[in-house]
């Protein structure tokens, strides 16, 4: 009879030692990390993070001065962006302090926000894509009747929604930590996890597991289902009015390509991750790489890929940085 490798660590963990006292904390594994590497891996990280505050920062304050871009699409945007920087941020200013100081130490406490923030991050991102793939069937379905089903109300409730169900499901997730007994402290990845924390349990956590599953399968299957129950209307209107008038054809493919080629952007970067786990071969540095590339090059590449899409996003961002450039030269 063979055992699983969560199984085997569940058994190892539940021999090495009696349940851990609190306060625990913990040992991450982190990179392994070649002499006289660390401060170049630390200024990547560096810029990788400057490169996320910024992009992401430039697009919310744009959205938020500019009146004009206060509608459905871009508030939107701006809650994909604000997830896009709570994901950033609850990895990799900690990866950075390992790579400058080789510090892999983390209290209980602060283990378990990261967790919760990066679970968060994973279902919120594609809830937030969700609730975008409505407002883009509305916008092109029933463009008439837009503004009076898409109102304001409307529009803050199912970012609301989008936000609450996220939060709602990572919660009851974290809540199976409660009163589960640690034998173990060394969490075998680059930052914590549901599944590393619990990983460490004197006892097998059944419940944890299938509700994790469940909740995983579910939510990636019920947006799938939205978005592409969406972009099939939305083609086939875009086809039916295209016949009278190219340019609304191409209107629409460039206001939905950008949400399309983001949500493609989140998925192939989960199945590179997932596939990696899948290969024993595959080296460990090299899938704790995969997996902080998803806390990087969705937060960098969205802002570009608004920036350059969005006409109106684009045309703000110049007008107020022009106006910047042109204060600063006359102060």
């Amino acid at each position: 009879m063979f055992l699983s490798c969560a199984e085997l660590l569940w058994m190892e963990n539940l021999t090495a030692a009696a349940p851990l006292q609190h306060p625990v904390v913990f040992e991450l594994e982190g990179f392994y990390v070649p002499p006289g590497y660390d401060s170049l891996l630390f200024v990547l990280a560096l810029l990788s993070y400057v490169a996320v505050l910024l992009g992401n920062g430039l697009v919310v304050s744009i959205i938020v001065l500019d009146k004009s871009l206060h509608r459905p699409m871009f508030v939107m945007v701006c809650n994909l962006v604000l997830c896009d920087l709570l994901g950033a941020t609850a990895v990799l200013p900690r990866v950075m302090v390992h790579f400058l100081t080789g510090q892999k130490r983390i209290a209980y406490y602060p283990a378990i926000a990261q967790a919760f923030s990066v679970h968060t991050y994973g279902v919120a991102a594609q809830t937030i894509l969700g609730v975008m793939a409505y407002d883009r069937y509305i916008a092109v379905c029933e463009p008439l009747r837009y503004h009076a089903i898409m109102t304001s109300a409307r529009l803050h409730c199912c970012c609301a929604l989008a936000w609450l169900v996220a939060l709602l499901l990572i919660a009851v997730l974290f809540a199976f930590h409660v009163n589960v007994p640690l034998c173990g402290r060394t969490i075998r990845h680059v930052y914590c996890s549901n599944r590393s924390i619990l990983s460490l349990a004197c006892t097998p956590t059944t419940a944890s597991n299938i509700y994790g599953l469940s909740m995983t399968w579910t939510v990636s299957t019920g947006i799938f289902l939205i978005i592409a129950f969406s972009y099939i209307r939305i083609l086939q209107a875009s086809l039916k009015q295209g016949q009278t008038d190219s340019n609304v054809r191409s209107k629409v493919f460039q206001t939905c390509g950008s949400h399309l080629v983001i949500y493609l952007l989140y998925e192939i970067a989960s199945v590179i991750i997932i596939l990696s786990y899948r290969f024993p071969s595959v080296s460990p540095n090299l899938k704790k790489f995969f997996s902080i590339m998803f806390f990087i090059v969705p937060p960098i590449i969205n802002p570009i890929i608004y920036g350059l899409v969005s006409k109106e996003l684009r045309s703000s961002i110049i007008k107020h940085l022009t106006v910047t450039a042109a204060g600063s030269v006359f102060t």
